[in-house]
């Protein structure tokens, strides 16, 4: 959705006046009489090169998605024994959490819930975990196979 310049700046000020998405998106069906979803608020925020003031850097990513620069090794993560994969469960959240572009829940197949989130660099991340928990390899497979065919699902 492109906006003229008038509305930009009220978005702008919006942010300057530190209003979260959810009241952004409030505001321009309001006062614009433009109706957005909240991921279109928040890639229109993105588009304008602001940054809400309502965004905390997320927690260091406990599982990387892909090896970074630095990264632990899929290798190094420790695996139990007699765990059996496929039985890990992943969805995807209706609202994201702050500071991600997406986000969801996992169940791995020992039982541990956990939330996750993609961070704006594309890091995979887990929060609401011990963290010294690692799962096993299978399940950090299992898990980015299944988030990969989530996020398909929503065009991603």
């Amino acid at each position: 959705m492109k906006l003229d310049e008038t509305q930009s700046k009220k978005v702008a000020a919006w942010i300057e006046e530190g209003l979260k998405l959810a009241d952004i998106q409030k505001r321009l069906e309001s006062e614009l009489g433009l109706r957005m979803t909240y991921l279109d608020v928040r890639f229109l925020v993105d588009d304008l090169k602001l940054k809400p003031k309502d965004l905390t850097p997320p927690p260091a990513p406990a599982v990387p998605a892909a090896p970074a620069p630095g990264a632990t090794d899929a290798a190094a993560i420790p695996e139990t024994a007699g765990q059996p994969a496929g039985r890990v469960s992943v969805s995807v959240d209706q609202i994201t959490r702050p500071g991600a572009m997406v986000s969801g829940k996992v169940k791995f197949s020992d039982g541990i819930s956990a939330d996750w989130f993609l961070d704006q660099t594309g890091r995979l991340g887990l929060a609401g975990v011990d963290k010294t928990y690692k799962p096993t390899q299978e399940d950090v497979q299992e898990f980015q196979l299944q988030l990969q065919v989530e996020l398909q699902k929503l065009g991603m």
